[in-house]
């Protein structure tokens, strides 16, 4: 099977570059598949591999110490985790863990790199998705900062389910908690509120999106400005 057809689904970012430069990247990639909950990258460390997902995706997290964290980043078949190599930074900035599991692409960082110098199409995509990608955390912070819970939870749901490509999904309590960077009460009345709305449903840890439309309506205003920026980088 050739490396355009092992996968059911594409990955979005690579499915946009001219088809010899995909295939010259994709012919030095392996297939793995991503566990959830597996740490991809410890702050400190030097990046080993460059993933694109196309059936699972990640979290991207800030971690301030021991206890505290929030996800500033979520990827999935639209994007690529290892991004800052394209910007010439080799260390890890922000732990990576996998929220989705499922299918992806890896490729060791040095053979990315001699790639990358050899195409100026992968080159120039890249940087448009790092672009993109780098300004998110900005607006996620004066998110927490000022929207409301079920605003930012609202957010979280619609991020997640793109990425899934479902509406129904599993997640705990102690995920969103992190991820959200609220206590665990606050999860349970955010997510209590959308509940009691119809907008979703949510037990033990299953989540399901009843209805898209007014959760859009109701998230913080994050999700669209991310939605439309990854739009214009895949375009």
């Amino acid at each position: 099977m050739s490396p355009e057809t092992s996968h059911a689904t594409p990955n979005r970012l690579l499915a946009g570059l001219p088809d010899r430069d995909r295939k010259q990247l994709l012919v030095r990639c392996e297939q793995v598949k991503l566990v959830l909950g597996k740490e991809l990258n410890v702050p400190g460390d030097q990046t080993r591999h460059v993933y694109f997902p196309t059936d699972s995706f990640i979290s991207v997290i800030a971690q301030t110490d021991d206890r505290a964290s929030l996800e500033v980043g979520l990827v999935g078949d639209e994007g690529m985790l290892g991004v800052s190599l394209v910007l010439g930074v080799d260390t890890v900035s922000a732990r990576a863990q996998v929220q989705g599991a499922g299918p992806a692409w890896r490729i060791d960082a040095a053979a990315f790199r001699r790639q990358l110098a050899r195409s100026e199409a992968l080159q120039l995509r890249l940087r448009r998705y790092a672009s993109v990608q780098l300004s998110q955390p900005t607006p996620l912070v004066a998110c927490t900062r000022f929207q409301l819970r079920e605003a930012r939870l609202a957010r979280w749901l619609l991020m997640t389910r793109d990425r899934a490509h479902a509406d129904q999904f599993e997640i705990t309590h102690e995920f969103l908690s992190n991820m959200l960077g609220v206590r665990r009460a606050g999860v349970t009345r955010a997510a209590g509120a959308l509940q009691r709305r119809k907008l979703i449903r949510y037990s033990r840890g299953h989540i399901t999106v009843l209805d898209g439309r007014r959760l859009e309506a109701s998230s913080c205003g994050c999700y669209r400005m991310a939605k439309a920026s990854y739009a214009g980088a895949l375009s």
